[in-house]
């Protein structure tokens, strides 16, 4: 018998009721990784707030609470965080003060100073690329279950190599010291483990390994490119930050920025796969069309609004450093041509229902505009941002 309205909404409200809120489902781990954080913020307030000003000490204090919604939400942050943190605080054990230590003390030479570090990140990367590709053809799990944890280590080293590099930064001086997200070698860095991890998290939240041949593609590629340009170009050395730089606004707008560019990176090389899906090609051994299509449209969701952020964040920093929030410089440009690209991809997805081989196509196009805006502008024009310039 069909139940009436009231019945049916009597019956969800009690569902609803039953379901357990938010903070009551998570476990007493979840809550003892979130008063470490707190702690560790409080802490690390105590000990250097006096070499931060206001904004620096705010973004410390919401770190805490940002990184526990995170792991909260992405459980396998709880263990990656603690892990960096603890061979960081290992690394800056090991240096006493001195960067002559990075050539005398067997760890740190091989394994924890910054360049040691990152170059294992750029090897593990392309050894996890291999492995992902080798479970694609072979149909072999293993393979992918080794691509997935050489992709773990690669991310655990990036960042520890990272965190490395911003102390050895304030080892040259106090003058020098700087979060190392200022020039292309330490931003394609950035983007390899904000795609990769972004990566990591779809493939847990959809079960599937599928999908790491291709997107690994795309960060060997980078690791590619930063490999040459460290050999070329000596990009490793820390160097002192221009005075445009010198803003607490690049601590945030970079990372916001490159939040930005490796989920549309990680969209267009779903987009690759769904094409080839639906050609036919490697269709029995591919996610569903569904599946692609869902990670295509969340990923661009979350790359345009951090993304927009990353775009009013600049131009008050723009405002502040050159006195105009907007002067249509070559960078400025581009990267509205890449907000306009995305957001016109999203208004076509919610009003007129975009999907399938044109919201494919349009994503793997998308990544060239984005690759122009990210390394095309720096190579080929010039402007106020001229500072970024190969």
């Amino acid at each position: 018998m069909e139940l009436s309205e009231a019945t049916r909404t009597e019956a969800q409200t009690d569902i609803y009721r039953e379901q357990p809120g938010y903070f009551r489902r998570l476990s007493v781990f979840d809550w003892l990784y979130g008063l470490g954080l707190v702690a560790a913020a409080v802490f690390a307030l105590q000990r250097y707030g006096s070499y931060m000003d206001g904004y620096e000490q705010a973004i410390l204090l919401l770190t805490a609470p940002t990184f526990a919604a995170l792991g909260w939400h992405f459980k396998s942050v709880r263990w990656l965080i603690p892990l960096v943190a603890a061979l960081s605080l290992w690394g800056v054990s090991l240096y006493g003060g001195s960067l002559a230590a990075a050539n005398q003390r067997f760890f740190l030479k091989y394994a924890l100073s910054s360049q040691s570090a990152i170059l294992w990140m750029s090897a593990l990367f392309v050894f996890s690329t291999a492995f992902y590709w080798l479970s694609l053809v072979a149909r072999s799990p293993f393979g992918a279950a080794v691509g997935s944890k050489l992709c773990w280590a690669a991310v655990v080293l990036g960042f520890t190599g990272m965190m490395m590099r911003w102390y050895e930064s304030y080892l040259l001086g106090s003058d020098v010291g700087h979060i190392p997200v200022s020039n292309l070698y330490e931003v394609f860095i950035l983007f390899s483990m904000i795609t990769a991890l972004f990566y990591l998290y779809y493939e847990q939240r959809y079960a599937t390994r599928q999908l790491g041949p291709f997107v690994l593609l795309v960060i060997s590629a980078a690791v590619g490119f930063l490999l040459w340009y460290t050999v070329s170009r000596d990009a490793a050395e820390i160097q002192p930050l221009v005075p445009a730089l010198q803003s607490w606004w690049m601590k945030i707008h970079v990372p916001a920025n490159f939040i930005g560019y490796g989920t549309f990176a990680l969209a267009a090389m779903v987009g690759s796969a769904y094409l080839l899906k639906s050609h036919g090609i490697l269709a029995d051994r591919l996610p569903s069309l569904e599946v692609l299509d869902d990670v295509m449209y969340k990923a661009i969701s979350v790359g345009f609004a951090f993304f927009t952020v990353a775009t009013i964040l600049g131009a008050l920093w723009a405002a502040d450093a050159w006195g105009g929030y907007w002067s249509w410089d070559p960078k400025e440009t581009w990267a509205l041509i890449v907000w306009l690209n995305y957001a016109a991809w999203l208004h076509m997805r919610l009003m007129s229902g975009l999907r399938g081989r044109a919201a494919a196509w349009w994503a793997l196009v998308g990544l060239l505009v984005t690759t122009f805006a990210f390394l095309g502008v720096n190579m080929f024009l010039s402007g106020l941002h001229s500072y970024g310039k190969l």
